[in-house]
């Protein structure tokens, strides 16, 4: 199946290099551009990609507030965010809008091309590094670990293990290969964690596994 892509972004230049990076790339295709974030969400709506890669700052409507109005339309397109901005508050704006990944413009081109994969299979690309970040920013706020929610103690062992695997900000694949199991299984799983937690997204069930206590925040 071919991976249709709309690139956001207001650099002419960045969506040039972008495309022809894609164009090259058989299991991937190019479905549409746009150069500002209002252009973009009016070409998810028309064309119904399968992801959008989204810049964040952009004239008018910024990639934040775009994937946002995107996400929340109840599509099955995804965004996944690739910025020269590797900020905090731009990380976190991007994921509580609803983005699936968070990438920076200076990554290996090899890697852009398989975070849109994962992002495309229903997957997030979520690095571990942005996840610490992201749990150390929660435990800022004053919130103490070990209070897990009541709706915890419906899940099994297994999905225990799951949940503190997607709380160290591991993939589908890792967590697979960390339990022995198909990436398929992992995923079943992860979908009954969402399911069983009322969790939007995986970065969701990051911060339920800091609030349980598996995981820890980073010194």
């Amino acid at each position: 199946m071919t991976i249709r892509v709309i690139l956001a972004d207001d650099q002419p230049l960045v969506r040039a290099g972008l495309r022809m990076l894609i164009s090259q790339t058989p299991d991937m295709d190019v479905a549409g551009e746009a150069g500002t974030g209002t252009a973009a969400v009016q070409a998810a709506r028309e064309i119904g990609a399968d992801v959008v890669v989204m810049d964040i700052r952009m004239p008018g409507m910024d990639g934040i507030e775009a994937t946002q109005l995107i996400t929340a339309g109840g599509g099955d397109t995804r965004v996944l965010v690739l910025t020269t901005f590797d900020d905090d508050d731009y990380v976190y704006g991007a994921l509580r809008a609803g983005a699936s990944g968070f990438l920076v413009k200076d990554m290996a081109l090899d890697d852009i091309l398989a975070a849109i994969r994962v992002v495309a299979a229903g997957d997030a690309m979520i690095s571990p590094g942005v996840t610490r970040r992201l749990i150390g920013q929660f435990a800022g706020r004053g919130v103490r670990p070990g209070r897990a929610p009541r709706e915890l103690a419906g899940i099994t062992d297994r999905e225990r293990e799951v949940l503190r695997l997607v709380g160290l900000g591991m993939s589908n694949a890792e967590i697979a290969a960390a339990l022995y199991i198909t990436v398929g299984t992992a995923k079943a799983h992860v979908a009954r964690l969402l399911a069983k937690l009322a969790a939007r997204d995986r970065v969701q069930l990051v911060i339920t596994a800091y609030e349980a206590g598996l995981v820890s925040a980073p010194r």
